[in-house]
């Protein structure tokens, strides 16, 4: 049996806006047309969903969020883009997310992660699932965060950057290159810092596996040309996925990746 919506009589909702069963939309929401939103949603007070939203199902929106912004990038000329966001995240307050440009046409959110308040996701950003990012973060365009990532706040990352699964970003740090999976990232300026035991250990990687990353980034971090250190990390596990994902995603980064 389908859950009627609970729509505060001081929301405005524009009718051409498509949405589902189930959500409770607060008192001052501003729902603009060309939006889609799944069911079981959340909007609290003061949230606006603009033009080319695109919601899954049980998110929680609390005041002051601001989804499908317009992006903040000069070469925006209102191409028909959108922002996308999966199911179950947590949303909080103040929390900005642009849609897409024409590079990539659009801005996601995946599944099951924590905004927190008054961060900011630039256009065309890819955020992963399960990831925490922390208060007053901010990220430019193009960034790429995978899952699991924890991002602690006011974090600052350069367009283009690529954040790995699994890591640890230290609070106040900022980055232009890129953040390698399972890795602890911080200092001034920023750098590794060994890998993410506790963080592993949390998500059930049995021992064996975390110290063939450990020691793959010895490995990797001990050799003055990284090419170098991938192809020995490869040659002594060449059945591990996860140095597999580290090689490769050092070989494929574009910007750098912190040492």
């Amino acid at each position: 049996m389908k859950k009627m919506n609970t729509i505060h009589p001081l929301a405005v909702v524009d009718p051409e806006a498509k949405i589902g069963d189930g959500n409770i939309i607060g008192p001052f929401c501003v729902i603009d047309k060309n939006v889609v939103i799944g069911d079981n949603n959340k909007l609290l007070n003061n949230v606006t969903i603009h033009y080319g939203a695109r919601i899954g199902n049980g998110n929680e929106f609390f005041p002051g969020a601001s989804i499908s912004t317009k992006p903040q990038d000069l070469k925006f000329k209102g191409e028909d883009t959108t922002c996308e966001i999966g199911d179950n995240n947590s949303i909080r307050e103040n929390v900005t997310i642009s849609r897409g440009t024409a590079s990539k046409g659009k801005t996601v959110v995946g599944n099951g992660n924590l905004l927190m308040e008054n961060m900011h996701v630039a256009h065309d950003c890819v955020i992963g699932n399960g990831c925490i990012i922390g208060n007053s973060t901010k990220f430019a365009g193009e960034v790429e965060v995978e899952d699991y990532a924890i991002i602690s706040a006011t974090c600052l990352f350069h367009q283009f950057c690529r954040v790995g699964s699994y890591i640890m970003f230290q609070g106040g740090t900022r980055t232009s290159q890129d953040i390698p999976p399972y890795v602890i990232a911080g200092k001034e300026p920023v750098r590794y810092a060994g890998v993410n035991l506790i963080g592993l250990r949390r998500r059930g990687f049995p021992n064996e596996t975390i110290e063939a990353i450990h020691d793959a980034y010895r490995i990797i971090y001990a050799k003055g040309i990284l090419k170098d250190g991938i192809a020995e990390a490869r040659a002594k596990y060449p059945d591990s996925k996860e140095v597999e994902y580290i090689c490769s995603f050092i070989e494929n980064s574009k910007r750098g990746v912190i040492r």
